[in-house]
């Protein structure tokens, strides 16, 4: 019986471990924000994925929606749409990097949105952790999802609000309006 204790204990020790551990990631990344620590940033975020998913977001919300006007004559929609796809693929590719989300951070305390907190944050799965980030007032959380590979948690897709990726748009003093609230 006594050699089954120190077992246990051991399971019991790696499995809250394994529990706490996509939490400690979420305060590393809260630290690395308020510290403006890029090469942390780098680390917890898979920036490519991140981008890549930003990058169908904006696609799927400018596709999807209609035109204003219809047109008969509309001879070359593929070619808007892979138009629409590289714009957008170069405005993400530049913009959504650790020095941006750095230098936004960097903003006055009267421009920084109040009250961003963690709303709700679990296992989807053993190798999956969702997050849901609201914003100060805003009435859409932002949702995240980081994975486990390679014994690391990770940020690997971020689903921004419908009215952030509306601004996204809206102008070159914008440009960095993506990520902010």
């Amino acid at each position: 019986m006594r050699a089954r204790w120190p077992i246990l204990a051991v399971f019991v020790v790696l499995g809250v471990g394994y529990f706490c551990y996509p939490y400690a990631t979420l305060y590393r990344l809260d630290l690395a924000m308020r510290d403006n620590d890029a090469a942390t940033l780098r680390s917890l975020i898979d920036w490519y994925s991140v981008r890549e998913g930003l990058k169908e977001d904006i696609c799927d919300m400018v596709l999807d929606q209609p035109p204003a006007t219809p047109r008969a004559d509309d001879e070359l929609p593929a070619f808007g749409a892979s138009f629409v796809r590289g714009m957008a693929g170069n405005v993400v590719d530049k913009n959504v990097t650790p020095e941006t989300l750095v230098s936004m951070s960097q903003v006055s305390a009267v421009d920084r949105p109040s009250g961003s907190r963690v709303e709700w944050a679990f296992f989807d799965n053993p190798t999956s952790f969702s997050v849901n980030l609201r914003a100060g007032d805003a009435a859409e959380p932002i949702r995240m999802v980081m994975e486990l590979h390679g014994l690391r948690w990770q940020v690997r897709r971020v689903w921004l609000p419908n009215n952030l990726l509306e601004r996204a748009g809206t102008g070159p003093e914008r440009k960095v309006s993506l990520l902010a609230p």
